[in-house]
């Protein structure tokens, strides 16, 4: 999706690393409680020592809602995140995104128009009626709407199991304690991984899983694997967690035969078969915490929250799985020259970079949010 930001002036390209440092400082104290700066967990380094709280997404989407004092919110993360926030704020707060490029790529991979056409070509084989759409915390707040609009909800990758749980009345390995279905099968998206491992962890067979390619017609399925499939899992992915392979992980135990492997669960599924532990990033970072001192871990997740972890956790040996380590570009477009200017642009009384989202589609998206946390 295209997203066309302001080149910044020579004042912020050509400042120095103390010179911006002083200027955010300066523009956050001026600021003082109507600024709040959120940071998310893959943010680089010199981004994180600025912000007011760090988290995940939704996390930190609620934390500004509770901060209703201030009325400027500056998300340092991408796009879809400061939507989330933007739809949980109250009207007085603006919501800021100091690069519009840092988009994400996974969320960018299922838009309004693509979900919409799959739908109407759904209702064409079977009865969408008995479909739930679930969308992944990490998608545009158009489609977050969509699932409010069709009796869905959203996920983020702590809760998806039990959201799914909701959506088909559990899994099929203990059938006498089901909940009421909501429907007989799930239409998931935009993240093919979090749909198949979590499927896959209720009990569910990859052969109850079809992938929906929206590139194709009828999602490249026939009507007898649409009608057959649980789950129809839109073929989507994020670039960074895709990279974790399972050959990765035999290097590391080659290397570090004691070795522990945590994954999130964005990666592949032969990866989560090899991994010794799955689950999001507050997971992840938890289970760094609690792991013994001396331990050697390698981490599938973005590097610069893996390299975090290493630097707070200096008794254990925290590495990447991929030794290529790749940084998520767009995340990383969030640099302080960014920050600096939509600071000193908010003291200066200028709002800048806001993200908004219209009335309607708040409202429906709201709905899927809350409906996740009745779930949850």
């Amino acid at each position: 999706m295209l997203r066309l930001q302001t080149p910044l002036s020579e004042r912020y390209t050509g400042a120095s690393a103390l010179d911006l440092e002083a200027r955010i400082g300066a523009a956050k104290a001026a600021l003082g409680e109507r600024l709040f700066t959120l940071g998310h967990h893959y943010q680089r380094d010199e981004i994180i020592r600025w912000a007011d709280a760090r988290g995940d997404s939704y996390r930190l989407s609620v934390l500004a809602q509770e901060r209703s004092q201030a009325d400027v919110i500056v998300f340092c993360g991408v796009h879809f995140m400061a939507e989330a926030a933007d739809v949980l704020t109250g009207d007085h707060q603006a919501v800021i995104l100091p690069d519009l490029n840092a988009g994400c790529s996974m969320a960018d991979m299922a838009d309004i128009d693509e979900v919409e056409e799959a739908w109407d070509s759904l209702a064409e084989v079977i009865d969408v009626e008995r479909v739930v759409p679930i969308t992944y915390m990490n998608s545009s707040a158009a489609l977050k709407a969509f699932v409010g609009r069709h009796g869905g909800a959203v996920c983020t990758s702590t809760n998806a199991r039990a959201v799914l749980d909701w959506a088909l009345g559990g899994g099929p390995g203990d059938p006498g304690r089901r909940a009421p279905a909501q429907g007989d099968k799930v239409l998931f998206f935009p993240d093919q991984h979090l749909g198949r491992n979590t499927g896959v962890a209720m009990g569910y067979g990859l052969d109850d899983m079809a992938l929906w390619n929206p590139r194709r017609d009828l999602g490249g399925l026939d009507e007898v694997a649409v009608k057959e499939a649980t789950f129809l899992l839109w073929k989507g992915h994020c670039s960074i967690h895709q990279r974790f392979h399972p050959d990765q992980i035999d290097a590391f135990r080659a290397e570090h035969p004691e070795g522990i492997v945590i994954v999130h669960p964005e990666v592949p599924h032969e990866t989560v078969r090899a991994a010794d532990q799955v689950g999001s990033t507050d997971f992840i970072i938890r289970a760094v915490e609690a792991a013994p001192a001396g331990s050697t871990l390698a981490v599938g997740t973005e590097v610069h929250l893996v390299n975090r972890l290493a630097h707070e956790n200096p008794d254990k040996t925290v590495i990447s799985l991929d030794p290529l380590i790749c940084p998520c570009s767009t995340m990383n477009r969030i640099d302080e020259a960014h920050l600096a200017w939509v600071l000193e642009q908010a003291v200066f009384g200028n709002v800048v970079n806001r993200i908004t989202v219209d009335r309607d589609t708040a409202e429906w998206a709201r709905v899927a949010l809350q409906r996740m946390l009745d779930i949850t």
